[in-house]
């Protein structure tokens, strides 16, 4: 196996963004008093959650944009549909300040990072924006461990899609199958990675997903310190960044 590259997803995968976006949004309800439409904490939290997954699923197929899925996930979420583009992104503002405050990596990512750094390159391939994620990058510190950071709504193809892959691939000057994608989901990582000739790893956190019949192509793991093994990467402990 000759991977000289490793592309990482970033939410769920480097960051916890599952739990940052419960804890930032039921900061976010209990501030704006709207929990009283709802039969508790968790019924908010899913209806959230459901909404996210059907606005992030038009973004990614070409639906809508990047600033309009947001809006469109408040509009929904507050059954509003005659809100403003002003108000949707001042609502929306007003929670990101409650999720930032939640921002963390996953213990694992760290010690990966390290163990990968001697003889491995590294970049990011996310369904997101750049201004979002290169921000989120810098405030957890792990930014400079990447040469390249690709965007969907930027690269105007999102995954599961072979050419957000490849450009990835591209942007390293690195043939497909000399790169290992790293990824949360099942489909849209880690099926879309294999399919893109890529080295597919799907990372299952604490086996969340294990009742889910894993999709041909990637290596499923639980834990990123799985992951120096499969690569058969130089895994010196504690060696620092190649970049920055």
């Amino acid at each position: 196996m000759d991977i000289r590259a490793v592309v990482w997803d970033v939410d769920d995968t480097l960051f916890d963004y599952t739990s940052a976006d419960r804890a930032g949004m039921r900061a976010h309800l209990l501030a704006e008093g709207l929990l009283d439409a709802y039969d508790g904490v968790e019924q908010a939290l899913a209806r959230w959650r459901e909404i996210t997954d059907l606005q992030w699923a038009r973004f990614a197929a070409g639906e809508a944009d990047f600033e309009t899925q947001r809006r469109d996930r408040v509009r929904a979420f507050l059954d509003r549909e005659e809100l403003s583009d002003a108000e949707a992104d001042a609502w929306f503002q007003r929670y990101v300040t409650h999720y930032e405050a939640a921002w963390a990596l996953f213990p694992d990512v760290l010690p990966a990072l390290d163990a990968l750094a001697g003889g491995l390159r590294h970049a990011v391939l996310s369904n997101s924006s750049l201004t979002v994620q290169d921000r989120k990058l810098r405030v957890l510190g792990v930014h400079d461990r990447f040469e390249a950071i690709l965007c969907a709504a930027e690269l105007g193809v999102s995954k599961p899609e072979a050419a957000a892959f490849l450009a990835a691939c591209e942007a390293l000057s690195l043939p497909a199958h000399q790169v290992a994608y790293v990824g949360d989901h099942p489909e849209i990582d880690g099926r879309g990675a294999a399919e893109a000739g890529l080295l597919s790893v799907w990372i299952d956190r604490g086996g969340r997903r294990a009742t889910v019949d894993p999709p041909l192509g990637p290596r499923r793991i639980v834990s990123l310190a799985e992951l120096p093994g499969i690569l058969g990467a130089d895994t010196r402990f504690g060696a620092p960044s190649t970049f920055g």
